[in-house]
């Protein structure tokens, strides 16, 4: 490869400071994940069963149609190479599908997992086999036509029938069809439905339900059950989501997952020790989302600063040869701060998906004490990352120029599978809101004289709760801009006080005489700002304590200046509320700006290194511009000649239409 390599690429790798393997190793935890991980790839890169086309020249049709041979094949390998660790699995499946989707994604990432958590081990052991092995085929049903996020709203009916023992499933609106499920549409048989319990003539709110929807063999809808394909969407081209309309349909008692809550054979409702325990599910998959916007950033990165040392435009001084674009400071202050925070989300991806596994873990023993802090975790990371990354992935196309408008680019791949990621397992907006409830609640404790620990043990330490009453809040300005701790101190003062004026503000509506629920509604953008900086603190703090586990120097440097330049963009993009506070003086912001400035060079020399630790295989960017030997423009001409217009010199379009026209020429 070294041979054939561009050579500006040859010179930026051999330019950098650190060995970008021991750096690989750092993020997948250990050498020997590594190892362990690229032997999976390696098993796919060398099975010609798993040779990629490029989805780009295909039809929505033809696309499903590779997807759904590939997730079959998929299964299988899984099962012939004997790989049943989730991480391994993970890995064989990332690599597995690039930057598109697969039918049976939900079958793996909720079906199973909501089988995991809440059905008991006697349903486990009749469900979870045929699950895995693709026997049945699950997908988890919840979003309606009329309500999605708001699951109160939800109006479909489970009402339970004594003397049968069934529970008749129905949709009894058109606004309570399901609508959007990954793998409805053509290639699920089986749904985990969300659905309201009625028995004994209550309401016992939502409740999950497994409902088989085709006939296995024919694959034929059963009767009562109406599904189907929803129809193109903004990308996603390869998924078949579903509508589900379910007409007093009936599943056997035992169809309804009763791990906590329960409904006796004579109907009478067991109620769950918390009911946030039906919703499992939801804070899996978005503690799991934190990783994946982790790995879309780092993939649109790696592209957009690879091309960026390829790429030759313009002058910097006239006459002499042009530049690499990325030795452009405006370039630079395109990528680098991405680039920051995509190690940034990997570090917070990993902590959440140890947190969650701990706390589940406690929950299985019956400790719900963190319960609280992981949904409001999980909700605010889901919706703090998702919106950032949404964001950063569409600036590294355009950081691109014109090639990163074209497939071939990878770029457009990326965004429009990722950007979902912000509305599906909650609308960001709420998500963002469901937080402020949990922040909320922390501070009443704390203004009651009540201690609160973990993320939000921040609000021990307000200005308020440590001086008299006639005494003013004074905040401290004593901020080291080059020092990571002092930093996630400026981080923490600007959450404590937002959290803190979003609360009076609160409280400030309520005392209006306006009920709590429209005071709520009128404080709301206070609460999402409150939120916000809560999530950015809780980055930051996370970023500044993975350096300490850092032994070798020279990745202990690199990564310090990336969470540096992390900390401090954060801070310029958000001057208004440190200055506002106080906790930052308007000569230290503009020393932010000039410090900004610095790290840009000082990380310039490692920028393709940084992107090369994350370890991506080619076939996994789907990118001639990022591919890993540079070799860009021969590879984008060969990539143009393959379009299907491109198969024959004159398109029939010419003989129907414009040869008519020039008759008379």
């Amino acid at each position: 490869m070294a041979a054939t390599m561009n050579p500006d690429l040859r010179r930026e790798r051999a330019a950098a400071s650190f060995n970008p393997e021991l750096l690989t190793h750092i993020l997948d935890g250990s050498p020997q994940n590594t190892r362990r991980r690229r032997e999976i790839e390696n098993l796919i890169l060398n099975d010609p069963d798993f040779q990629h086309e490029d989805l780009n020249f295909l039809t929505r049709s033809e696309r499903f149609d590779v997807a759904v041979r590939k997730s079959a094949t998929l299964v299988k390998k899984i099962r012939e190479f004997g790989i049943s660790d989730p991480d391994e699995i993970m890995w064989f499946k990332n690599l597995h599908k690039i930057n598109f989707v697969e039918p049976v994604t939900l079958n793996f990432s909720m079906f199973i997992p909501t089988l995991l958590n809440q059905a008991t081990s006697a349903q486990q052991e009749k469900w979870l086999r045929p699950a895995q092995e693709l026997e049945i085929n699950g997908t988890y049903a919840q979003t309606e036509l009329g309500h999605g996020t708001h699951l109160r709203g939800l109006e479909t009916t489970a009402t339970y029938d004594p003397e049968t023992q069934e529970f008749i499933l129905n949709s009894p609106t058109v606004t309570s069809i399901k609508w959007w499920p990954g793998g409805l549409g053509k290639t699920s048989n089986h749904a985990i439905v969300l659905a309201q319990l009625y028995t004994k003539g209550k309401c016992y709110g939502l409740h999950a339900f497994i409902v088989p929807i085709r006939e296995i063999g024919t694959h034929k809808p059963l009767p009562g059950i109406t599904v189907g394909d929803i129809g193109p969407k903004f990308g996603y081209d390869e998924m078949d989501n579903g509508y589900l309309k379910l007409d007093h349909y009936r599943i056997p008692r035992e169809n309804m997952l009763m791990r906590y809550a329960q409904v006796k054979p004579d109907g009478t409702y067991v109620k769950p020790v918390s009911n946030k325990l039906t919703y499992g599910t939801m804070v899996f998959v978005r503690s799991f989302l934190v990783g994946e916007a982790a790995r879309s950033l780092a993939k649109a990165c790696t592209i957009a600063v690879r091309y960026s040392a390829v790429r030759h435009q313009s002058e910097i001084k006239p006459g002499e040869p042009e530049p690499q674009i990325l030795d452009f400071q405006t370039q630079q202050y395109k990528l680098f701060p991405l680039l920051a925070t995509a190690y940034a989300f990997h570090f917070v991806g990993a902590y959440m998906k140890e947190t969650y596994h701990r706390i589940n873990e406690d929950i299985g023993h019956g400790d719900l004490s963190e319960l609280p802090e992981l949904h409001a975790l999980t909700a605010g990371l889901k919706a703090f990352t998702s919106w950032t990354t949404n964001t950063a992935i569409e600036a590294c196309r355009m950081a691109c120029g014109g090639h990163g408008y074209s497939h071939c680019s990878g770029l457009p791949n990326i965004y429009v599978t990722f950007t979902p990621t912000c509305t599906f397992e909650g609308e960001n907006t709420v998500m963002m809101l469901q937080t402020a409830r949990f922040l909320m609640k922390s501070y009443d404790q704390v203004q009651s004289g009540k201690l609160v620990c973990g993320t939000v043990s921040y609000l021990n330490d307000l200005p308020s709760q440590r001086i008299q009453p006639q005494q003013v809040a004074v905040w401290p300005t004593s901020v080291d801009l080059s020092s990571p701790d002092s930093l996630t101190e400026a981080y923490k003062l600007r959450a404590a006080r937002l959290v803190e004026i979003a609360a009076k503000n609160l409280q400030t509506e309520v005392s209006h005489r306006k009920s709590k629920e429209v005071a709520w509604n009128l404080t709301s953008i206070d609460l999402v700002r409150a939120s916000g900086a809560h999530c950015h603190y809780v980055v930051v703090k996370l970023f500044t304590e993975q350096l300490l586990k850092i032994q070798d120097k020279s990745i202990q440097t690199v990564l310090r200046n990336l969470c540096l330049l992390y900390s401090l963009y954060g801070i310029s993009q958000e001057a208004g509320d440190f200055l506002q506070e106080n906790i930052l003086t308007d000569s230290q912001v503009t020393q932010v700006h000039q410090r900004i400035k610095e790290l840009l060079t000082v990380i310039r020399p490692d920028a393709v290194a940084l992107v090369d630790a994350f370890d991506f295989q080619d076939v996994s960017l789907g990118s001639v511009l990022g591919r890993y030997d540079g070799n860009v423009y021969e590879n984008l001409f060969e990539w143009a000649k393959s379009s299907p217009l491109n198969k024959t010199e004159v398109h029939e379009s010419f003989y129907k239409y414009l040869k008519p026209l020039q008759s008379k020429l």
